[in-house]
């Protein structure tokens, strides 16, 4: 994991694989957080999941605080959903679709748990946009993209919409 990392684009295999559970916490794994955060603000991402970046590893990090200037990073590790309830509709983008929104039904509050960078299990309950990035997180670990919740009428616009504006790769 020394190598820089990049932004993992729509048509990678990796993004449709399910990460594996991280089962030990250590310096490497801080050190590739800490390249994760960086790429992020970089970019000006609320959320990167790891394997946005090619790592099968059930990591991502969020920070929603960032767009009143104000960072505040939060990791979780091998997190889970214990519960979810109530529908919320949030006009999502993704990192590795450049360019394109489109409104994603989610659910409007989570009970989530995971481990922290120390190792530490946490619960949190989230609500509003916190509740929605998580889930959109969460999916890249799953190998769901936002694109495959939108109906078979928008999944087709976007297709076409991809064809024209996919980045090129090189």
């Amino acid at each position: 994991m020394e190598r820089d990392l990049k932004i993992c684009l729509l048509g990678d295999p990796v993004l449709r694989e399910r990460a594996r559970p991280v089962t030990e916490i250590n310096g490497e794994l801080k050190d590739f957080i800490g390249k994760m955060a960086e790429l992020m603000y970089k970019v000006k991402g609320l959320g990167l999941a790891a394997n946005q970046v090619g790592v099968l590893k059930r990591v991502f990090i969020m920070d929603i605080s960032q767009r009143e200037g104000k960072p505040l990073l939060e990791v979780y590790i091998n997190p889970e959903i214990l519960e979810a309830e109530g529908e919320t509709e949030y006009e999502e983008g993704c990192l590795s679709i450049p360019g394109y929104y489109a409104k994603v039904e989610r659910f409007a509050r989570l009970w989530v748990r995971a481990y922290d960078l120390e190792g530490n299990p946490f619960e949190r309950e989230l609500t509003g946009l916190h509740a929605i990035a998580f889930q959109h997180e969460y999916d890249h670990l799953e190998g769901i993209l936002f694109i495959d919740r939108l109906s078979p009428l928008k999944k087709e616009l976007f297709k076409k919409w991809w064809k024209k504006n996919a980045p090129s790769r090189r």
